[in-house]
């Protein structure tokens, strides 16, 4: 059996060249950061280096906008939660894009259980921002525009230089979530405007335990966590040496790789959907087509009939790994926000899975995976009463409609009102 890894979302390897220059910071340059002895100093000038490198990575002005964390999360923490506290006193007012990450989203939501207020932009049914409604959102108590760079969970490319120059013309800083595109994707905090981004090396061939948030030298920011003065007093704690080590080695081999990688990745990903479309019916890709408005990593589909956790299961046992867009929640089937938020079906958005590719993936793997995609389908939808009611006529395609029944979600509309009564 083939092994096919298509979750390089969620993490990747660690490149060979990370962990060597990493191994040492282990063992034998084991320092403390904060130590004034020379094991202090010799850490200390290696944590310099990775900020430089990492500044490199995304065109920021200087190493000493780069603080490093436990992860993107926490960045993205700091970033939201530390703007606002550190701008409250001009208004306590946030503007976000509908298809945020949760890390984003539910620091919002904290923050509004504080008295802090948000307006949530909405995005195009491929997750692309409305730009009227984004310049629309900001008032005079705006205190932070938060918007990512890449979607993590459909793949669409924000316009964030465009993004960047409305909230430059309303003089508000503007965080971007960098966490699916840093690594793959030229990233330029500039060129953006940004006044905070943040990412993970862990999703660019960098070790998990380390996030990074740039800050512009003019942006305010207090500190969400306290105790020691590390990172410039704005994150507290003993700086994770060898992740920082490995983040850095990270973006420097990102940055020397970059082109290989959009074009390997481009090239998978157009086999790979050709592929699957053209052998599996009733099979929707969500967000942009491959091309420039997507990054060319990602795949997000839906396949009608069938829920993802089973094509997630099935897959696994075949030696794919993937990702299921929707997940069981005390027996509650809940679909991701960002599908909410681009209009799709619920039904279609139950059958979620989400491949996201890598640089060691080849063009067997994408053949093995639309064949074996293929079968794996075929023996879900035999076992499913929504394809029996389909062929029987009862319900239609979302799809492709046939015009022979209603759809999954009006037939269940109307079993839950007949139910009612």
């Amino acid at each position: 059996m083939r092994h096919v890894f298509l979750d390089h979302q969620s993490a990747t390897p660690v490149a060979p060249e990370v962990f060597e220059a990493m191994r040492p910071y282990y063992t034998e340059y084991f320092g403390n950061a904060s130590s004034l002895h020379q094991h202090g100093l010799r850490v200390r000038e290696a944590l310099k280096v990775a900020r430089q490198q990492t500044a490199a990575l995304i065109n920021a002005d200087s190493e000493e906008e780069i603080f490093f964390t436990s992860d993107g999360t926490e960045s993205a923490n700091l970033a939201i939660k530390g703007v606002a506290y550190a701008n409250e006193r001009k208004g306590k007012h946030l503007v976000v894009s509908a298809t945020e990450h949760p890390s984003i989203m539910n620091s919002v939501e904290f923050l509004e259980k504080q008295g802090w207020t948000c307006t949530r932009v909405p995005v195009s049914p491929e997750g692309l921002l409305d730009l009227a409604a984004l310049k629309a959102a900001i008032t005079p108590q705006t205190v932070l525009v938060a918007v990512h760079h890449v979607n993590h969970d459909i793949g669409t490319i924000q316009r964030m230089t465009e993004v960047g120059a409305i909230c430059t013309a309303a003089g508000v800083p503007l965080y971007v979530d960098c966490e699916a595109s840093a690594g793959w994707l030229p990233v330029d905090v500039k060129a953006f405007g940004a006044a905070l981004a943040s990412f993970s090396p862990h999703r660019f061939y960098g070790p998990k335990g380390v996030g990074v948030l740039y800050r512009h030298k003019r942006a305010r920011l207090v500190s969400i966590l306290h105790g020691g003065v590390q990172e410039g007093g704005r994150r507290a704690g003993t700086e994770n040496i060898p992740a920082i080590v490995g983040g850095g080695a990270a973006a420097a081999l990102a940055q020397q790789r970059l082109a290989f990688r959009q074009e390997h990745t481009a090239a998978l990903q157009r086999r790979l959907w050709d592929g699957l479309k053209t052998h599996v019916p009733y099979i929707k890709l969500n967000g942009p087509e491959p091309g420039p408005d997507r990054i060319s990593t990602n795949l997000n589909l839906s396949t009608e009939f069938i829920e993802g956790e089973g094509q997630l299961l099935l897959c696994d046992l075949n030696g794919i790994a993937v990702a299921s867009g929707s997940s069981c929640v005390s027996k509650s089937l809940k679909i991701s926000h960002v599908l909410g938020a681009i209009g799709l079906d619920h039904a279609l958005a139950q059958g979620n899975i989400i491949m996201t590719l890598g640089e060691a993936n080849t063009v067997e793997d994408m053949d093995y995976t639309v064949e074996t995609f293929a079968k794996i389908v075929t023996k879900l939808r035999g076992m499913s009463p929504m394809w029996d009611e389909f062929e029987r006529g009862v319900i239609d395609s979302v799809i492709n409609p046939t015009g022979r029944g209603k759809s999954f979600s009006q037939h269940a509309a109307d079993i839950s009102g007949k139910a009612a009564h």
